[in-house]
């Protein structure tokens, strides 16, 4: 028998002991968070509360609108879920136990950038990036855009006030901006540029009907270009299929704990990530702005060997077709392997997944820290998905690929 099969994971050896760099933790707003920097005209129609409201459900509110996801998540007296604590989670949720002894208080290393580094260097994490927490839930939310524009530049002032956008070179937030007011997003790239950002957090889908890659909005790409910045594409409700959703009698904008199976799988799954990624190739952005690279980020990995194949027959069946960009002048996976990376979960088969690409320098681990959906401890990841995989690849995806998605493109 194995060690592993008869000793307990905290008792056995580490599958990695090198420093980590985590490509996937998140934050939790303090309770000023929406509010600190919000303009008054925004407040009535698009101030974030949380509150019990009329259906008795404990729930964050964008204006009136309740954001179903945040329901039954955390508790009115501010405690959440354990982190890396999923399957007990939903196993309490299955008895019926509603999930409320399972919630533990915010330690201050969830709200605060000195107490995550402390963390950080208990879980033996070099450097991370940083999303926001409920913020990510909301994004879908924000219909009017001035008002989006609004909210995410207060939100974003915020989180620069709390944890810097590089904090001493090891924790990197994502500030969030869209595409929907193009002028908005101009001046939001700008300033965020200015404070210090290497990366970017955007919702996935088109704009307005266009592609994010569309030449209207180039004069923003060029920001980004210039700062040699990044952009992530985290989980989230990619609003764009709504109306796709609603062709098939199915809602977004669900409780998950309510959502279909119909949702989970074509909704709310990688179908948005690859959607977004293969337009952005397909229309030969990095031709255009070579210095940046993307980030799919808590979507998984397991869809990757296949939509680089069908990227590539794709372009062979196109080759005398329409190319809006111009046509590409190397494969779509070539260009993918280049400037896209894309964090695991560590339930992904990585040594299948890995050896179908043919590389592993594009994949990045991720904790998911401190939400309940990830793992105890980064070094969890190694431990459950590592085993199989070739120590260089370990060291690839537990450190030296995130690192080197910092670093100028080649």
């Amino acid at each position: 028998m194995s060690a592993s099969a008869t000793t307990p994971t905290s008792l056995a050896t580490p599958v990695f002991k090198g420093s980590i760099f985590d490509g996937d933790t998140h934050l939790y707003e303090t309770p000023d968070a929406f509010s600190r920097y919000l303009p008054e005209q925004f407040k009535k129609d698009w101030g974030y509360e949380w509150k019990t409201g009329a259906d008795g459900e404990f729930a964050l509110y964008v204006g009136k609108q309740k954001v179903e996801v945040s329901a039954g998540y955390t508790a009115a007296d501010g405690r959440v879920p354990p982190p890396g604590k999923l399957h007990e989670w939903l196993r309490a949720q299955k008895e019926g136990k509603e999930n409320i002894d399972m919630r533990v208080p915010m330690t201050p290393d969830m709200v605060g950038r000195d107490a995550r580094l402390v963390k950080m260097d208990e879980f033996g994490v070099e450097g991370c990036f940083l999303y926001c927490g409920h913020m990510v839930a909301t994004i879908s939310y924000l219909s009017e855009p001035k008002a989006a524009a609004a909210v995410m530049h207060a939100y974003n002032r915020w989180m620069l006030d709390d944890w810097g956008f590089n904090y001493k070179d090891r924790i990197y937030s994502a500030p969030l901006v869209s595409l929907d007011d193009v002028d908005a997003a101009c001046a939001e790239a700008e300033w965020a540029i200015k404070n210090g950002t290497r990366l970017f957090l955007m919702p996935m889908g088109p704009f307005g009907g266009r592609s994010p890659a569309h030449p209207d909005f180039d004069r923003f790409w060029a920001l980004l270009n210039e700062a040699h910045c990044r952009v992530v594409y985290h989980v989230s409700e990619a609003i764009y299929m709504k109306d796709h959703m609603a062709v098939w009698g199915e809602k977004v904008q669900q409780s998950r704990q309510r959502q279909t199976a119909f949702i989970w799988m074509h909704g709310y799954s990688e179908r948005p990530v690859v959607e977004t990624l293969s337009s952005m190739i397909f229309w030969n952005f990095f031709a255009r702005f070579p210095n940046i690279r993307l980030l799919s980020a808590e979507n998984g990995s397991e869809w990757v060997p296949s939509m680089l194949v069908k990227m590539d027959k794709c372009r062979g069946m196109s080759k005398n077709g329409y190319w809006p960009g111009g046509q590409l002048k190397e494969r779509p996976s070539a260009i993918f392997k280049r400037h896209v990376g894309v964090i695991a979960y560590p339930e992904d088969d990585l040594k299948t997944i890995i050896d179908q690409v043919g590389s592993h320098e594009w994949m990045i681990m991720g904790s998911d820290y401190p939400h309940a959906e990830g793992v105890p401890t980064p070094r969890d990841f190694a431990d459950e998905a590592c085993k199989v995989i070739s120590a260089e690849q370990t060291q690839g995806v537990m450190h030296d690929n995130g690192r080197r998605f910092l670093a100028p493109v080649y």
